[in-house]
């Protein structure tokens, strides 16, 4: 028996439906070109040539998949109904298990299924403790990710400690997935991006960053948000599954199996992870190391946040992050000190939206304010501080959800506990 969404209910004539913001594909382009525009006018104003290079596009699309593939098995759970902060410990299951396996089977393929299994693992064990036994999702999650530490600790020291470049805190070199390019196209995106036209070099130097060089696992990731937006939002079982985040009890008495469907969710979020550490250890460093995810777990998760639960969303959040972190890694205080300029464009924008469309004068006020202090820090400095920079990954991940906090609308059941057969 199908799951139907309930219609809303009926307005009063000559009454208009009050206007609601939604993220769409075509938004969420919009807003990706308006803010290279912006990154393009501090690039020509203090000479930061890397900030919207080839190299800094290529480094944050690398940045930005595990972020976006840990963003998306929130999704699925969350969706379903069922918090995952174990993220982060299924990411470490990925890792471990990815590498594993394409020693073991000499193959980076075995290897991207080794992590998938092994984060799936962990979405099990996250989906037996809540939705079977009812456990704290926030508790079950914390576990997990202790969990993974430790099993990880131990089958390092018992698989890789006397391998040839292993050892009890990391593995041998991995074999990687092998590397793509856009043939013909790259040494004229080269030279056009060398020329520093605005705008212009701007784009050349994001479709090089987005063509060349980039390994086929990245491709596979990116496919895996439009694939998730067909599976949960234009199929039957995406509805189900969806239901069952939204009105467990309703979808119930419809005939859906809200423990299967909770149980598929939580397990796909769990190989997502899985997957986006896999990516970590096989891509980003041809090696497992301890420690390797460095929080990236928790950043999806607040990259989904800031995606209000969608797809476009959190694959716009994991690019945010993805970008400041590649900033900081190349030029550190330089790149840094350019992104301060972006900032001030973005809140004299934000503030000047509020007051014409919005009239919130407070807020425009606010947002004014706070572009006079960045604008000022910016005018007194010529770099930023290498501690800062190392921070700047995650200030933004804070400002991001401050800012889109009012925005954001969670499944309603998300979290909330459910009984088969309890009332509604």
């Amino acid at each position: 028996m199908s799951v139907t969404e309930a219609a809303p209910p009926a307005r009063a004539a000559g009454t208009a439906a009050p206007s609601r913001f939604r993220m769409s594909w075509q938004v969420l382009l919009l807003g990706l070109f308006g803010l290279l525009v912006l990154l393009s006018v501090a690039r020509v104003l203090t000479g930061a040539n890397d900030i919207t290079s080839g190299g800094t596009f290529g480094a944050a699309l690398g940045l930005a998949v595990p972020i976006g593939l840990a963003a998306l098995g929130g999704l699925w759970s969350e969706r379903a109904g069922v918090v995952n902060i174990g993220l982060e410990g299924m990411m470490i299951f990925g890792t471990w298990f990815g590498a594993w396996g394409a020693l073991q089977f000499s193959s980076p393929w075995a290897g991207v299924i080794a992590g998938l299994i092994g984060g799936a693992l962990g979405g099990l064990l996250h989906a037996i403790a809540t939705v079977t036994f009812g456990v704290d999702h926030i508790i079950s999650g914390v576990a997990i990710t202790m969990l993974g530490q430790g099993v990880t600790q131990y089958l390092s020291k018992l698989v890789f400690e006397g391998m040839p470049g292993g050892g009890e805190t990391q593995s041998p070199r991995v074999p990687a997935p092998e590397r793509v390019s856009i043939p013909g196209i790259g040494e004229p995106l080269q030279t056009l991006e060398a020329k520093g036209w605005f705008l212009l070099s701007d784009v050349a130097g994001l479709l090089r960053g987005l063509t060349q060089n980039v390994s086929l696992l990245t491709i596979v990731a990116i496919l895996l948000v439009p694939l998730s937006y067909w599976l949960l939002w234009r199929t039957a079982f995406g509805l189900r599954l969806r239901s069952c985040g939204e009105r467990p009890v309703a979808a119930e008495s419809l005939g859906v199996n809200v423990y299967f469907y909770k149980y598929v969710a939580v397990i796909v979020s769990g190989a997502l992870a899985g997957l986006g550490g896999a990516f970590l250890s096989l891509v980003a460093a041809g090696i497992y190391r301890e420690g390797q995810t460095g929080g990236r777990g928790f950043i999806g998760l607040a990259a989904m946040i800031f995606g209000n639960w969608r797809p476009g969303g959190l694959a716009g959040g994991a690019a945010l992050f993805g970008f400041t972190d590649a900033l900081q890694l190349r030029q550190g205080g330089v790149s840094v000190h350019a992104l301060l300029l972006v900032i001030v464009l973005l809140l004299v924008a934000f503030a000047v939206y509020q007051a014409v469309r919005h009239r919130h004068v407070r807020a425009a006020v606010i947002s004014a304010a706070c572009a006079l202090a960045v604008f000022v820090v910016f005018a007194v400095t010529d770099t930023v501080p290498d501690q800062f920079t190392s921070f700047t990954p995650h200030l933004a991940t804070l400002l991001v959800l401050s800012l889109a906090s009012q925005r954001l609308r969670m499944p309603a059941a998300d979290g909330v506990p459910y009984r088969r057969g309890q009332a509604s």
